[in-house]
């Protein structure tokens, strides 16, 4: 295909998601193919824009990330994932992206995902590539795996597929952002969260290759993917949160056996998450489930009726910066196309 008209500008929008089912590790790094399959939310109230642009007069390509021009790391990523759309649309123009996200960066919050499909998406459409979502979320798998989930609202599933060329390998949405209107995600943003030292696509890798623990987390997994499916499906807490907690346990074992260890959480991290067990065992039931990522934040999933005891058990946690009341929302979306 032809590459963009001179100047072509595209600015799209994504969500970033939170992995209920982890993937943590692929089995082709080139391609982003994982080693599992995984569910996840889209998170509504949160999100990426991004801005792409293709000019012949630019030098290189170049990434304004929330307000600063970027080096390093952040760039060499985003400028590796433009020469794959540029070879996809016989492109020659180097790209300017500007890019804002309204919650912290690099921080356990998914910014990878949102960031990735927002650049999907903006770089596709500007370079004159018209995808389905189906072949989006395949292109931003390329540059973050979690990405290729954000393309699409609400629960979405991301199969790990077996080909080699990674053909079978994308998301699919599972039920949309209004399936299960009384779930909430309560994210406790903790305060002074460090930033990630090691990037998780490298870490993941780490994980593989030293954890003793990896091998029987993979092997509950297609077990873990269809419970959870199921439980979504019946909108039941019970049997969700749970599987969340028991999911999110065996991802922290994973990364602190894995050598050197990677601890992401903090002591007001870890304090969360007794709170959580001790208010469902004075409850005799799973009332709230928690999970987490690469980092501090911890996302708490409950019904919106049980709001109100989980505040009071978490009043006495010191270290909470804020709370984030989000729920299941939509998928990306354009907000501007380039005029041809």
């Amino acid at each position: 295909m032809a590459g963009a008209a001179t100047g072509a500008v595209a600015t799209y929008e994504a969500a970033p998601n939170i992995a209920l089912i982890k993937y943590w590790g692929v089995r082709d790094e080139a391609l982003g193919l994982p080693y599992n399959s995984s569910i996840a939310v889209t998170l509504g109230g949160m999100r990426t824009r991004t801005t792409v642009r293709f000019d012949p007069a630019l030098p290189n390509d170049r990434l304004k990330l929330n307000g600063r021009w970027a080096v390093g790391g952040p760039l060499d990523s985003a400028r590796g994932f433009l020469a794959r759309v540029r070879e996809m649309a016989g492109e020659r123009a180097f790209a300017e992206v500007r890019s804002e996200n309204n919650f912290p960066t690099a921080s356990g919050l998914a910014s990878s995902a949102s960031g990735f499909a927002a650049l999907a998406g903006a770089a596709a459409l500007a370079a004159g590539l018209e995808l389905s979502d189906t072949e989006l979320s395949r292109l931003a798998r390329l540059g973050s795996g979690s990405a290729c989930r954000s393309i699409f609202g609400g629960f979405v599933e991301w199969r790990a597929g077996r080909r080699p060329d990674g053909r079978d390998c994308y998301a699919r949405p599972l039920f949309p952002p209004q399936h299960w209107p009384e779930l909430i995600d309560l994210v406790a943003v903790v305060a002074n969260a460090p930033t990630k030292a090691v990037r998780s696509s490298v870490a993941m890798q780490g994980s593989v290759r030293s954890s003793p623990a990896y091998a029987d987390w993979q092997s509950v997994h297609p077990g873990r993917v269809t419970a959870v499916r199921r439980a979504i499906r019946a909108r039941d807490p019970e049997r969700l949160f749970p599987l969340l907690m028991e999911e999110c346990d065996d991802f922290r074992r994973v990364c602190e056996s894995t050598v050197p260890p990677l601890d992401y959480l903090t002591d007001t991290s870890r304090a969360i998450l007794s709170a959580v067990r001790a208010l469902n065992s004075e409850r005799g039931r799973p009332v709230v489930g928690y999970t987490h990522d690469a980092g501090a934040h911890v996302h708490l999933f409950l019904e919106e009726r049980e709001l109100p005891a989980l505040r009071r058990s978490l009043r006495a946690v010191p270290g909470i910066a804020r709370f984030w009341k989000l729920r299941p929302g939509p998928g990306g979306r354009y907000v501007r196309s380039p005029v041809r």
